[in-house]
């Protein structure tokens, strides 16, 4: 028994086209260990990058995650997973084309197999995509480390990498499939006025009026539309400027910046990414240890408290709190 499995970790693998993208997905979720990329699925032994490549080696670019199914379990995995991916496309991944930009999941175990099984079933008949879903699920094989220039790529070369997921279309893939409300005339009966400007047409709260902006209660704070975890009362402070305030993201990949040039001012506003909700902005006047300051409207936010989570389906952050 490997330490690992002492620990009760498990592995999952997979294959989602280019292994550059398929790591910050996952590398801040609760229970994640560690994300290797490389190759499996083929014929060869410890498989160079160059030969990979060729299509020749059966290999496809993958990433190997070492979690703790108990904090976050496969099925939060696998869900994030098909979300980073277009499951129809046989020949590769956006414009990345070959063998080796398949996807499929690699189960471990029987129920990992019964798992992504199900989940496979439940996008095919979710209607999201007017094609079938080909991605394929395989027994885990061995797996190779690729070599470690790749390790991290999107810390080492960020501005390469950031090129490159949207050059590759995956990034405006993913928005128009997997971002934004799928009814936004349901939001309207859903959403109070201000909390449907602010996510919906990027409207501001006036300050000192939002229900979070001197909130000191231990929990989460979510989307108000999609629900998706985006920040910690851990990482709350007061900047006295009349809105909440936050000194880093739950999970950097939950947030997408983008340059506003509203109001004769440039700005970087923040976006969630599921939700693609507004959520506010962010500055770089901000306490250490990060010297950001993330200025977000609480109409965009719904407070989760720490005794909730579990009960509320976010249990992977208790131990924030613990």
């Amino acid at each position: 028994m490997n330490s690992s499995q002492a620990a009760g970790l498990e592995l999952a693998t997979f294959a989602g086209g280019c292994f550059w993208c398929m790591v910050s997905p996952f590398e801040e979720l609760p229970g994640i260990h560690g994300i290797i990329s490389g190759y499996t699925g083929g014929h060869i032994e410890n498989p160079t990058y160059e030969q990979v490549c060729t299509d020749e080696t059966g290999h496809y670019e993958a990433v190997q995650i070492t979690f703790d199914p108990a904090v976050f379990p496969y099925r939060k995995l696998l869900e994030m997973f098909w979300q980073q991916i277009d499951p129809t496309d046989e020949g590769g991944q956006f414009h990345d084309r070959g063998s080796s930009y398949r996807t499929a999941i690699f189960y471990h175990n029987e129920q990992q197999r019964l798992e992504a099984e199900q989940s496979k079933k439940e996008l095919a008949e979710s209607g999201r995509f007017d094609k079938p879903i080909v991605t394929q699920i395989l027994p885990a094989a061995p797996f190779y480390a690729a070599e470690e220039y790749h390790q991290g790529y999107h810390k080492k070369n960020p501005l390469h990498y950031k090129r490159y997921r949207k050059g590759s279309g995956r990034e405006d893939f993913i928005e128009r499939h997997w971002s934004g409300p799928a009814n936004p005339e349901e939001l309207k009966t859903k959403l109070t006025p201000i909390q449907y400007e602010v996510t919906q047409n990027s409207a501001t709260e006036r300050p000192f009026t939002g229900e979070y902006w001197d909130h000191t209660g231990e929990g989460i704070y979510v989307d108000i539309v999609s629900g998706e975890p985006l920040f910690s009362s851990r990482d709350k402070f007061d900047a006295g400027c009349g809105w909440p305030s936050f000194t880093r993201p739950l999970r950097d990949y939950s947030i997408k910046e983008k340059t506003d040039t509203s109001h004769f001012m440039i700005r970087t506003e923040v976006r969630s990414r599921e939700g693609n909700s507004h959520l506010g902005h962010v500055f770089d006047d901000g306490p250490q240890p990060t010297g950001l300051r993330y200025c977000i409207n609480s109409a965009a936010l719904r407070f989760v408290p720490k005794e909730d989570l579990e009960k509320e389906g976010y249990g992977e952050y208790k131990h924030l709190f613990q």
